[in-house]
């Protein structure tokens, strides 16, 4: 098998993954309607934020004895999420608003469609949260609100304190991102600036009914984390966000506003989030519709059908992308010699989501792109292996490019450009790098957002 054909083994791998979590399919999976009887089913679900894992829950709905049905939602992949709920639904949804990043929107009929900014929240995206905050306070106890989320709605779905403006949130996350803070730390700061995220949403949805469907983008799938958790309770505090901020060493950081705000939290002069066992919980239900073992095992599918040996090797994959980069590369390079994970040729599976802390003067690229980049160096020379880090929402960090197909002769390449693999990996500027050598993925946006997938593959 040449090096041309395994690197197309590895993106026929990584579109196979790609259609099994597209939120369409998925959502339309998850409903099903027999005259005026709805059967929602989820992978698990929260009731009453209570964090318990349910095996295949089903809400069973007579939509004849409902009053006004609507739909909203935030995400990079809400836009088909809605579309599909148009059509199970027909004329039974009356309307609603889904707040979904620029360039991720599909034609909806009845659901409004609102392009914002992602991952720096941006003026559009508060005043589409702001268009479903009224539509939501609007109901009444007989009505029914869908929440559609998927990874992206922290950013795309927000309203601040009256204290706190836009450019303050903005400095916040980019010093949080640039931090190297995981995205289940961003979320507890998040959560605590917001009066929409950790259960907000669902609180200004009562008394209505509220029935939200998640597409996970968050290791384990915690809901709270998921979007930051905008309709179960959260079990964070003003104090577990000042901690993240002072721990991650950018308390100095942040804006006067988001410290004292955060300050009279603590005190108790700002109200909490809500909590667990808060009333009127139990109209609201959270259930999971997808995740990232879905594309895992649909890689793992198409790398069998392709007579690669598939092994999932993780689902939970994290850490910094260059070291993760490089131990994956080893753990390639060994696994072709002796057979310690697969028989050639293989298919190693990897699903999560590392990150980046960044220096002083970063360059362009991405999580996906760095640890490309970093493996490169590691396989430098080898014969026979390539590896693929991707993002399933199509793009990685602030640029056009889902990640980074790279094999033995990338260094080579690059260097045959006057370029220095090192250096760029260095400077986090992957970007440049992976385009001149020809390793960049790009994918465009793929409606979709289930974290990161990384394929070994071995001739």
């Amino acid at each position: 098998m040449s090096i041309s054909d395994l690197r197309a083994r590895a993106l026929d791998v990584f579109s196979a993954a790609l259609d099994a979590a597209h939120p369409h399919q998925l959502i339309r999976r998850a409903l099903q309607l027999q005259g005026t009887i709805l059967r929602v089913q989820g992978v698990y679900g929260v009731q009453l934020g209570l964090g318990l894992k349910e095996a295949a829950p089903v809400i069973e709905l007579d939509l004849s004895g409902l009053g006004r049905v609507v739909a909203v939602g935030a995400g990079k992949a809400t836009a088909p999420m809605a579309r599909a709920l148009e059509e199970v639904l027909e004329d039974r949804l009356e309307g609603g608003v889904v707040s979904v990043k620029y360039g991720h929107g599909c034609e909806l009929d009845r659901v409004q469609l609102r392009e914002a900014g992602h991952p720096i929240p941006d003026q559009a995206g508060l005043d589409a949260t702001a268009e479903i905050l009224d539509l939501l306070e609007e109901l009444g106890p007989e009505d029914l609100a869908f929440v559609l989320i998927s990874g992206g709605g922290s950013a795309l779905l927000d309203a601040y304190p009256e204290e706190i403006v836009l450019e303050d949130a903005r400095r916040t996350f980019d010093v949080l991102i640039g931090s190297g803070a995981p995205i289940h730390e961003i979320n507890v700061v998040r959560k605590h600036i917001s009066r929409v995220k950790g259960g907000q949403l669902a609180r200004a949805a009562s008394p209505a009914r509220v029935i939200a469907l998640v597409l996970s983008d968050v290791i384990g799938d915690p809901l709270p984390s998921i979007a930051s958790g905008p309709t179960v309770p959260d079990p964070s505090t003003f104090a577990d966000a000042v901690g993240v901020l002072k721990d991650r060493g950018v308390w100095d950081d942040v804006p006067v506003p988001v410290r004292e705000h955060l300050e009279r939290g603590v005190r108790g002069e700002v109200p909490e989030t809500p909590k667990p066992g808060e009333e009127g919980w139990d109209r609201h239900r959270t259930l999971l519709v997808g995740n990232s073992r879905l594309a895992v095992e649909a890689a793992a599918d198409r790398a069998r059908s392709l007579r690669l040996r598939p092994r999932v090797v993780t689902t939970i994959l994290e850490g910094e992308a260059a070291e993760v980069g490089a131990r994956l590369a080893g753990l390639l390079k060994e696994s072709s010699a002796t057979g310690a994970m697969a028989e050639p040729p293989f298919c190693l599976i990897c699903g999560g989501e590392t990150t980046v802390t960044l220096g002083p003067s970063p360059g362009r690229g991405g999580r996906n792109q760095e640890l490309a980049l970093a493996a490169a160096l590691e396989l430098e020379g080898s014969e026979g292996l390539v590896l693929l880090s991707g993002g399933t929402d199509g793009t990685d960090g602030p640029t056009d490019a889902a990640g980074g197909l790279v094999d033995g002769g990338t260094v080579a390449r690059g260097r045959a450009e006057g370029m220095e693999a090192t250096d760029h990996l260095e400077r986090h500027d992957a970007y440049p790098f992976l385009e001149a050598t020809g390793d960049l993925i790009r994918t465009g946006p793929t409606m979709t957002n289930v974290m990161d997938l990384v394929l070994l593959l071995s001739e």
